[in-house]
């Protein structure tokens, strides 16, 4: 083997190591990165998050339980005193007091603060009174923070369960119900003067007031006096 050929299998053997070596270096990298992707978590974790619009106002709040916003009329009592208190009796601030505002969950506000969309677990009472048990679904408010809608599946202390589908106005109320405790279920419609109820109830329910069992339609007045009853007829 000449000089000639020696030197070019030097070269060869450089060329080869120098390959061998950024090869390496590359490999490494990939791998590396790989580890890297596999460990990089999966899930972000955090105690509550606030989304806010262009003008700065908190919009959405995320949280179990959501966070507090500045913004929001119903955590502020000065701008509820101001909003709500000239609407109602004067002691409605000391029920006030007593009112449910979080969830867990996920609360929308308008650009004035006041709660629209309320969708999680134990969702806010309503701003004119207390729920009769925590309810986890979704609620909807109109442009005051009134609830005009909603559906919910309520618990109570005694492990009975009622789920409510409810449309809402100042006076008028459609609800869709099925209740654990009385044995009840059909479609409750007041307008404040009158209520009907279409279903199946036990006797002696809240839902008719009947003194015996209903499969069919009660009309009742304000006073809870039977108007009309329109139905199989009660067993002898």
């Amino acid at each position: 083997m000449n000089r000639t050929e020696i030197d070019s299998l030097r070269r060869d053997v450089r060329f080869l190591k120098a390959y061998a070596v950024s090869t390496t270096a590359v490999m490494a990298v990939l791998l590396l990165g790989a580890f890297r992707t596999r460990q990089a978590p999966d899930i972000i974790r955090a105690r509550g998050l606030i989304i806010e619009d262009a003008a700065g106002h908190e919009r959405v709040l995320i949280g179990a339980p959501i966070p507090a916003a500045k913004n929001r009329v119903r955590t502020n009592l000065e701008r509820v005193r101001a909003v709500w208190g000239p609407r109602f009796p004067k002691q409605y601030l000391d029920y006030y007091a007593n009112y449910r505002h979080d969830v867990n969950g996920m609360l929308v506000l308008d650009e004035n603060g006041f709660d629209r969309v309320a969708i999680g677990d134990s969702v806010p009472d309503p701003n004119i009174g207390k729920r009769i048990a925590t309810s986890a679904g979704m609620v909807i408010n109109d442009a005051q923070g009134f609830e005009r809608t909603g559906w919910g599946v309520l618990r109570f202390a005694n492990g009975n369960y009622r789920v409510d589908l409810g449309l809402d106005k100042a006076t008028d109320a459609v609800s869709l119900i099925v209740d654990d405790a009385s044995n009840s279920s059909g479609v409750h419609i007041s307008d404040g003067r009158h209520s009907l109820f279409f279903g199946i109830s036990p006797a002696n329910s809240g839902y008719t007031g009947l003194p015996t069992a209903l499969q069919g339609i009660v009309l009742r007045d304000s006073a809870g006096s039977r108007q009309a009853v329109f139905g199989p007829p009660a067993p002898k």
